[in-house]
C-alpha cells in the first residue's frame, strides 16, 4: 500500500468511521467517510414505553429461526398473531397450520419480496418479529419503527455501521423498542452468572471470553436450507461475521453501554482451507455454484479481542466451518472467582482448582436467576435450545405488556453487531486496531445495568 494511502485510511480508521461491507481483496483506501458523531436525543436504555395488555405480532421470514418462533409463542397468553410474511408460499402455508385450532388467524403475506412492507403497515400489529437473512435485518427494522411498530430481530441486527446508526437514531426519533433477539442471553448458565455478577460474587470483572464454533459447514451449501445460498454468499466477507453469541452475555455482566463501553477492537483470521475447495468441487457439475468461482471466503478461525473504557477485556472467536465440536465459551473472570461454560458444562472456580458438583449446586441454588425460578422449568418444556428461546420470548412479551424496559435495547443491538464489519477492517489492515463507536452518545457512564429482579410484571402466562 502507498504511504498515502495508508495514511488516509489510518486516519478513517482513528475516527471509527463505518462502511459498505468488505468483500476480500477490497480497496480499503476507498472507505467512504461518514459522521460518527452522535448526539442522543432520547435515551432508549431504560425506556418503558406504554403497556400492551395484548401484544399483536406479525412475523417475517419463516424459515429457520422463524418456524421455531412461532411455534413457541402459542404458548403465551395475551399474544395474538395478526401476520404472517414469507416470499416462499409453501414455507407460509406450512407456518400457518401452527395455528390452526388457535385464537390466532393471521394473514399471509407472499405476493413478491416486498410484500413485508404491508405486514408493517397494518394499523392491528404492535411487534414486528424478523427472522430473515441479515442482510434485511436492518430494512426491515427501520420500516417497522417508522411504522410505529416495535421490533424484535434475529442476529446480526446489522451489517454495516451505517446501518447501526440508522437504527440508533430511528428507535430514538420514534421511541420504539428495537431488540435484537440474543437468546444465549438466556441460557441458563448466562443468566446465572449475570445475577452472581449483579451481587459481587466474582468481585471485579477483568476479562471475558466468548465464541460462536458450530460446524455448519455443509448447510453452507445446502439451497434447501440456505434461501438463494445466503450463508454463503455472506462468508465472502472475511471477519467475526457472527459475533454476539459469545459477546451479549459477557457484554451485559459487564455493563456495557450502562458503565462501561467498548473502545476498540484488533481481529485476526487465518486462511480459508475449506471453503473454496468445496465450491471448486461443486460449481464443476452445479451451475448454482459457478457465480463463486474464483472468490475468496472468509478464514476458517477468527479471533478478536477488545478492550473497554475502564480497561477491561474481551476474547471473541468465529469459526463455522471446521470439524469442531461447538462451543460458545462463556467465560468470566473476576478478582474473586471465575466461570467458564463450553466446552464443558458450566463450571465455577475462586482459585486454580474448579469447585466439586456439590460446590457448584449449592451456588446454583443460591444465585438462581428469579426469571428461572418463575418460568425455567415451563421453559424447558416449551423448549428452543433447551429452552433459553422461550424465555426470550416470555420476557420481551412480558416486558411489552407491563410497560418495563427491555433486556436488551437497541444499543446493544448495535454494538454488539458492529463488531461484525469492525473486526472485517481490522483483518483487512493486518489486524490494526479499529475504534468502536459509542452508540449511546455517552449516556453509558450514567445508564443502569439490566434489572434481573422482576419487581414487577412475570404475569404473562403459559400453556403448555
Amino acid at each position: 500500500m502507498k504511504k498515502r494511502d495508508f495514511l488516509k485510511l489510518a486516519g478513517l480508521t482513528g475516527l471509527g468511521l463505518s462502511h459498505a461491507p468488505l468483500a476480500i481483496g477490497d480497496d480499503l483506501s476507498k472507505l467512504p467517510s461518514v459522521n460518527k458523531g452522535h448526539k442522543q436525543t432520547f435515551n432508549m436504555s431504560g425506556y418503558a414505553a406504554p403497556k400492551i395488555d395484548t401484544v399483536r405480532i406479525g412475523y417475517i421470514g419463516l424459515g429457520n429461526r422463524g418456524a421455531g418462533a412461532i411455534k413457541r409463542i402459542i404458548h403465551l397468553e395475551n399474544v395474538k398473531v395478526n401476520a404472517l410474511c414469507d416470499v416462499r408460499s409453501q414455507q407460509l402455508e406450512e407456518a400457518a397450520k401452527v395455528f390452526e385450532n388457535t385464537h390466532h388467524k393471521p394473514q399471509l403475506y407472499a405476493d413478491g419480496p416486498q410484500d413485508w412492507k404491508k405486514l408493517c403497515e397494518r394499523d392491528d400489529i404492535d411487534l414486528v418479529y424478523i427472522c430473515t437473512p441479515w442482510n434485511l435485518h436492518a430494512p426491515m427494522a427501520l420500516y417497522a419503527m417508522e411504522h410505529g411498530k416495535h421490533v424484535a430481530c434475529e442476529i446480526p441486527i446489522a451489517t454495516t455501521p451505517e446501518d447501526c446508526w440508522k437504527l440508533v437514531q430511528t428507535s430514538e426519533r420514534t421511541k420504539k423498542h428495537c431488540m435484537m433477539l440474543e437468546n444465549c442471553c438466556y441460557d441458563f448458565f448466562e443468566l446465572l452468572t449475570l445475577n452472581m455478577a449483579r451481587q459481587g460474587f466474582f468481585g471485579e470483572l477483568m476479562h471475558a471470553e466468548g465464541a460462536y464454533i458450530h460446524d455448519i459447514f455443509d448447510s453452507l451449501f445446502d439451497k434447501d436450507k440456505r434461501f438463494e445460498l445466503w450463508r454463503l454468499k455472506e462468508n465472502q466477507r472475511n471477519g467475526n461475521l457472527y459475533p454476539t453469541h459469545g459477546l451479549g452475555p459477557v457484554c451485559q455482566a459487564l455493563d456495557i453501554n450502562r458503565g462501561d463501553k467498548m473502545d476498540f477492537l484488533v481481529s485476526m483470521a487465518s486462511n480459508d482451507f475449506m471453503i473454496a475447495d468445496k465450491i471448486k468441487t461443486l460449481s464443476a457439475s452445479d451451475q448454482d455454484f459457478k457465480e463463486f468461482s474464483g472468490h475468496s471466503f472468509r478464514g476458517n478461525m477468527n479471533t478478536s479481542v477488545i478492550r473497554t473504557a475502564r480497561g477491561k477485556t474481551i476474547m471473541l472467536q468465529h469459526d463455522v466451518s471446521s470439524p469442531r465440536p461447538y462451543s460458545r465459551i462463556h467465560m468470566l473472570s473476576g478478582t474473586k472467582a471465575t466461570a467458564q461454560k463450553y466446552p464443558l458444562p458450566g463450571r465455577i472456580a475462586k482459585g486454580h482448582e474448579w469447585l466439586t458438583e456439590i460446590e457448584y449446586q449449592n451456588l446454583e441454588k443460591q444465585y438462581e436467576p428469579p426469571i428461572i425460578k418463575r418460568i425455567g422449568q415451563l421453559a424447558k418444556q416449551v423448549g428452543g435450545h433447551g429452552g433459553m428461546d422461550f424465555l426470550m420470548d416470555w420476557r420481551l412479551v412480558d416486558c411489552l405488556r407491563n410497560g418495563l424496559p427491555l433486556d436488551q435495547d437497541v444499543y446493544d443491538a448495535a454494538s454488539w453487531s458492529v463488531i461484525g464489519p469492525l473486526t472485517e477492517q481490522s483483518v483487512a489492515q493486518r489486524s490494526a486496531s479499529v475504534d468502536i463507536p459509542d452508540f449511546t452518545g455517552g449516556s453509558w457512564k450514567t445508564n443502569k445495568p439490566v434489572d434481573l429482579s422482576m419487581s414487577s410484571g412475570g404475569n404473562t402466562k403459559v400453556r403448555i
